[in-house]
């Protein structure tokens, strides 16, 4: 393992697809343009464009082949293929299990072994693929305070594993929006709609801007926007409060949830763990799954 390699697993896993066949196999990335345009006005794409060139540098002397790209409405895709018996493809393999898509990979123990230079390059290539962060994203509604997306598909090890990868290099989560019934339906408004699985969305790992600071974008107008956000940021905010995990906070009383008809349906898209259970804050349900003190 080195820095180069944990960028690379980093943005497989956050959103990489592997096409296997008998002999050679294909890896795509998907950097999607998620918002077409910045906070100031100009074209995504562009700027994903532009960052190519420093992904490039840091991946493709790793990989010795040709890695290909093209640009589409509101993504660009990175691809490339190599035989399957060679060593960068049997240690992706191995590193992923048999998963082809990112919400069926694994996300291995191994990782944890890696070298804190290494865990912060690996998250920096996850959240290059999948983590934005925008004026928008503010918690509370008050001004400045900042955060970072990371969005996961519905894989509940990836989501558990990337905050405990986080944990590791103290970094504290703010919070976890989690597509469980509890907190992406928690009144039944989509449920009595008729939408009975509107709850099964990605989760969302959330980190206030100066936290994510020290792991940082490759994409450029992500790390000019987290550094422009930070900064506003620690102008409202004292980063003693930032620098908490959920477990260092206190917390206000318990609010009851209702019950929703999902929870008891023991959806098998639901960890075996929690299956039938009620939760009533995202904390709760972090802590059975792992993410704790």
């Amino acid at each position: 393992m080195n820095v180069e390699m944990a960028y690379l697993l980093g943005m497989v896993l956050g959103n990489g697809t592997i096409q296997r066949g008998d002999n050679r196999s294909r890896i795509t990335i998907d950097i999607p343009h998620k918002n077409i345009w910045t906070d100031d006005g100009l074209e995504a794409k562009i700027y994903v464009q532009a960052s190519l060139h420093d992904i490039r540098d840091i991946i493709g002397p790793l990989i010795g082949a040709e890695l290909d790209s093209y640009r589409e409405e509101h993504s660009t895709k990175i691809s490339f293929e190599k035989n399957n018996n060679d060593y960068l493809m049997r240690e992706i393999f191995r590193m992923l299990g048999w998963g082809v898509r990112h919400q069926t990979m694994e996300f291995s123990d191994e990782l944890f072994t890696m070298t804190r230079d290494e865990i912060k390059s690996f998250v920096r290539g996850f959240a290059d693929v999948t983590g934005y962060i925008r004026k928008s994203n503010i918690a509370f509604g008050k001004k400045g305070a900042h955060r970072v997306y990371i969005e996961i598909p519905t894989n509940w090890d990836m989501v558990i594993g990337l905050a405990n990868l986080l944990k590791s290099i103290d970094v504290p989560v703010q919070t976890i929006d989690f597509g469980h019934p509890n907190f992406r339906d928690s009144k039944l408004k989509k449920y009595n709609e008729g939408k009975r699985n509107y709850w099964k969305k990605e989760h969302q790992l959330k980190i206030w801007a100066n936290e994510f600071m020290p792991i940082g974008f490759n994409i450029r107008h992500k790390q000019e926007a987290l550094e422009r956000l930070s900064g506003e940021l620690l102008e409202v905010m004292d980063p003693e409060k930032t620098h908490k995990f959920y477990w260092q906070r206190q917390t206000g009383g318990k609010k009851e949830k209702p019950i929703h008809p999902e929870e008891e349906e023991n959806d098998e898209s639901l960890p075996l763990c929690i299956r039938g259970k009620h939760f009533n804050k995202w904390q709760e349900l972090a802590d059975t799954l792992g993410y704790h003190e």
